[in-house]
């Protein structure tokens, strides 16, 4: 894999699950800023329940060097539920992908029905998405490359009605001080395959909580609008998810202070589907706190 691709992927997992995020002016009363979490919550299940979202999520399969055929028959190197007996052919020859659909079927590229198409991954820039019907496919790399399969009449999202949190608490949001770490730090995050990559470290969140201090290490850099936490606690695997939680601050720090909203914490792709990649949180980030704030388990 070439020196660029390295460097996408090491920005990617420092923006793979980023959802939007608003800036409370909390200076309103905490009657304006329920009301303000509570629309946030809002578009959160917007983008749960969306047919192309997380809970769409049915398969991943991983590429060979060379041709691999597609498709929904036992004979296909990468297997699709349901669907065409066989999409076409995927060839991977280094970090360039191409695809042959089947000639004469449904099958489009982008929205378009071509003869060839070279296929973008995640890392190379916004993914080129293959699709028949319900049923799409894009291109991921994680150390090497998969199809992500997805499915708009998949089980998780037919059953979705909601995502169990706890209740909007002000006290959750939270200033504290940031200290900036040196320019080029980098962290060793692991993720749920076992693989562990280099990502941008921008620095450390300290606060204060009944009177114990605790800290955050914040994956960012010079580019990014928010800073990203990925984080457990003492409620990890009892009222929360298991393998933790995901958390964005409230913009970027303003000289040594940042505002990050606990309310705001959400869980990965893995706590309601099992072929997402999720980041863990690193040693520094396990919290002896109970954070009774945010997404709670979304299942058992």
């Amino acid at each position: 894999m070439n020196s660029a691709i390295r460097l996408a992927f090491a920005v990617l997992l420092a923006s793979l699950f980023t959802v939007p995020h608003e800036v409370f002016a909390a200076d309103g009363g905490d009657g304006d800023y329920i009301a303000e979490m509570q629309q946030w919550r809002v578009k959160r299940h917007e983008r749960l329940s969306d047919p192309d979202g997380w809970m769409t999520l049915v398969g991943m399969e991983w590429l060979v060097e060379g041709k691999n055929t597609v498709g929904s028959a036992e004979s296909s190197q990468a297997r699709i539920p349901g669907g065409p007996d066989s999409w076409g052919t995927v060839t991977l020859e280094g970090d360039e992908i191409s695809f042959v659909p089947n000639p004469n079927s449904d099958i489009t590229v982008d929205g378009e029905v071509v003869q060839e198409a070279i296929l973008i991954a995640d890392v190379q820039g916004s993914p080129t998405v293959v699709r028949s019907g319900d049923l799409s496919f894009y291109v991921i790399f994680r150390e090497s490359y998969a199809l992500r399969i997805k499915d708009r009449k998949a089980p998780n999202l037919l059953a979705y009605t909601e995502m169990p949190a706890y209740e909007i608490d002000p006290d959750w949001r939270i200033e504290g001080h940031f200290e900036r770490a040196d320019e080029g730090s980098v962290i060793e995050i692991a993720n749920v395959l076992g693989q562990v990559s280099e990502t941008p470290l921008f620095g450390t969140f300290s606060f204060e909580r009944e009177g114990t201090p605790y800290s955050l290490l914040a994956l960012g850099s010079e580019e990014s609008t928010s800073l990203w936490f990925i984080f457990a606690d003492k409620t990890s695997g009892r009222e929360t998810y298991g393998a933790g939680r995901f958390l964005y601050s409230d913009g970027m720090p303003e000289g040594d202070s940042l505002v990050v909203d606990f309310n705001k914490a959400y869980n990965p792709p893995c706590a309601y589907n099992d072929y997402s990649t999720c980041s863990l949180p690193p040693q520094q980030n396990r919290l002896k706190l109970a954070l009774r704030a945010g997404e709670k388990k979304y299942h058992d």
